[in-house]
């Protein structure tokens, strides 16, 4: 059977969220830094 679940307190999710959001800063600062290097390397 359901159950409702705990509430998470603000302070919580808010720490989740912004460590999932630092998460997702990681990946796009790669992502461009290789797209940076690759434009870099193509011939003009």
């Amino acid at each position: 059977m359901a159950v409702p679940k705990k509430r998470l307190s603000k302070t919580k999710s808010r720490i989740r969220k912004s460590d999932w959001k630092k998460k997702g800063l990681k990946h796009v600062t790669k992502a461009l830094s290789l797209a940076k290097s690759l434009i870099k390397k193509l011939p003009s």
